[in-house]
């Protein structure tokens, strides 16, 4: 037989109200019943058409890729979320101190979002260093790289994985199935 039991926890009932605007007027107690209720996911996810993360951020043919050496360079300039990857190739260089920088910028100002950086005298011959991350672009911002000599290389790989409101964008040709 069904039995019906209140629940008093403010600590559940706090998370209703916060996860369901809707129901903060409720004045009634949560209720729970010993009956078992199936439930059926019938989202995408539960379906099987949408890629996990590592599969939906696949390279493919729509990635970018510009080598950074000893200048600045606009890498990409489209709102969005994009992931990154970055190479970093440093030569045999005595001096002068040597810098890799990767940074967003609105026209007006920048904020560094990696940087490598090595003293006059050091040496990074053959010790490649990579990095691989997320970045958020809004409407008018650019990622810029930048090295300070031709030696110390930098190549950057890119490819949109949302739009600017999040919409996930699959790979280059892929359809679910």
């Amino acid at each position: 037989m069904a039995q019906i039991t209140s629940i008093t926890s403010e600590a559940l009932q706090a998370t209703i109200r916060r996860l369901l605007p809707s129901q903060q007027g409720f004045g009634e107690d949560l209720q729970a019943i010993n009956v078992v209720t199936p439930i059926i996911d019938l989202t995408p996810t539960a379906e099987g058409s949408i890629l996990p993360t590592s599969l939906q951020q696949a390279w493919d043919f729509s990635t970018g890729h510009n080598t950074v050496a000893g200048s600045a360079v606009n890498l990409i300039a489209s709102p969005g979320f994009w992931r990154v990857f970055v190479n970093l190739n440093a030569f045999n260089r005595a001096t002068p101190a040597y810098n890799a920088v990767i940074s967003l910028t609105d026209g007006l100002s920048s904020k560094v979002i990696w940087e490598m950086n090595g003293a006059s005298g050091s040496d990074l011959a053959g010790a490649p260093i990579s990095v691989d991350f997320i970045v958020y672009l809004r409407s008018g911002d650019t990622l810029t790289g930048l090295t300070n000599l031709s030696a110390f290389t930098m190549d950057v790989s890119y490819r949109s994985v949302a739009d600017v409101t999040g919409n996930l964008t699959n790979p280059s040709g892929f359809v679910s199935q």
